[in-house]
C-alpha cells in the first residue's frame, strides 16, 4: 500500500509511519506532509496514493480544507488528539478515526478493514469490466444524422461529445461539426461504450478521446477542457469527481 501521511508534529508522524511498517512491511510511506498547503501541493501533483493518514488540527488550518481544493478519491484514516470531529471526518472519504495516543491494535485493525474494502471493490469492479465487455458488442459503430435534405452517417470514434441544450440534443463530431438527434442523452449514453464515452454531468456525454485537459475546480469539483471546444465550461460535481478519475484510469 502506498500512503502518505499528513501530521504537523514530527515525533507524532515518525511514530506512526514506524507503527505503520511494524503492522505492514510492505506499506510505502510516500511523504509526511505538516500543513493543509504542503498536503495540497503534493496531492495536486502527484497521483493519488492508496490511502492517506490524515491529522485534523494542523498548523495552518483544519485538514478539511484540502478536501475544497482537491478531489480525494482515496480512502482516509483520520489520526487526531479530539474526538468532536468524527462526524465530519466520515463526509469526507474516512474509513476510520482513531485517536492519538495511537493504539497498534486500532491500526492494525484500521489496515485491516482497508484492504477488506479494497478487495470487495476491486472484485466488484472485475465483475462490471466483464459485464460492460460482454455488452460491447451491441454498441452503434455509427449514427445516421441529417443535413438539410440528406442523411450523413458517422462513425462513433468522429464524435468529440453529445450535449443537451434548451430541449434539444446535439452531436459535436471531432470536425466542430454539430448535428441535432431526436434522442435523449440518457438513450445515447446505452448505445455507446462506457470504456469510450462518460456521462460527466447532467448536460454533456464525452469522448475519452476528446479530453485534452482536466483541471482542479473550487469545492473538490473538475473542469473539462475539450476539442472542438463546448459551448460553456464542463464542470464534473464533487460527488462525480471520483468516478470519472477512475474510468480515466481504466
Amino acid at each position: 500500500m502506498k500512503t502518505i501521511i499528513i501530521e504537523d508534529e514530527k515525533p507524532a508522524a515518525e511514530k506512526l509511519q514506524k507503527a505503520l511498517l511494524k503492522c505492514a512491511p510492505s506499506v510505502q510511506v510516500l511523504a509526511i506532509l505538516g500543513s493543509v498547503r504542503t498536503a495540497t501541493e503534493w496531492l495536486q501533483q502527484n497521483p493519488m496514493p492508496g490511502c492517506i493518514f490524515m491529522d485534523i488540527d494542523l498548523t495552518d488550518g483544519l485538514s478539511f480544507r484540502i478536501f475544497e481544493q482537491v478531489a480525494v478519491d482515496c480512502p482516509v484514516i483520520f489520526t487526531t488528539a479530539y474526538d468532536e470531529y468524527w462526524q465530519e471526518a466520515f463526509e469526507h472519504n474516512s474509513i476510520d478515526y482513531l485517536l492519538k495516543p495511537i493504539r497498534q491494535d486500532k491500526l492494525e485493525a484500521a489496515l485491516k478493514k482497508y484492504e477488506k474494502l479494497k478487495q470487495h471493490f476491486a472484485a466488484n469492479y472485475r465483475q462490471l469490466a466483464n459485464w460492460q465487455q460482454q455488452g460491447n458488442a451491441d454498441r452503434k459503430k455509427r449514427f445516421l444524422v441529417k443535413r438539410g435534405t440528406d442523411y450523413i452517417s458517422i462513425k462513433t470514434e468522429e464524435i468529440a461529445y453529445f450535449y443537451a441544450a434548451q430541449k434539444l440534443v446535439c452531436l459535436v463530431d471531432s470536425k466542430s461539426q454539430k448535428f441535432i438527434l431526436d434522442q435523449s442523452l440518457a438513450d445515447l449514453e446505452k448505445q455507446v461504450d462506457p470504456s469510450q464515452f462518460y456521462r460527466v454531468n447532467r448536460k454533456y456525454l464525452v469522448n475519452l478521446n476528446a479530453i485534452r485537459r482536466i483541471r482542479s475546480y473550487p469545492k473538490s469539483k473538475l473542469q473539462l477542457e475539450i476539442q472542438p471546444a463546448p459551448p460553456e465550461d464542463i464542470i464534473i460535481s464533487q460527488e462525480n469527481a471520483a468516478a470519472f478519475k477512475a474510468w480515466m484510469e481504466q
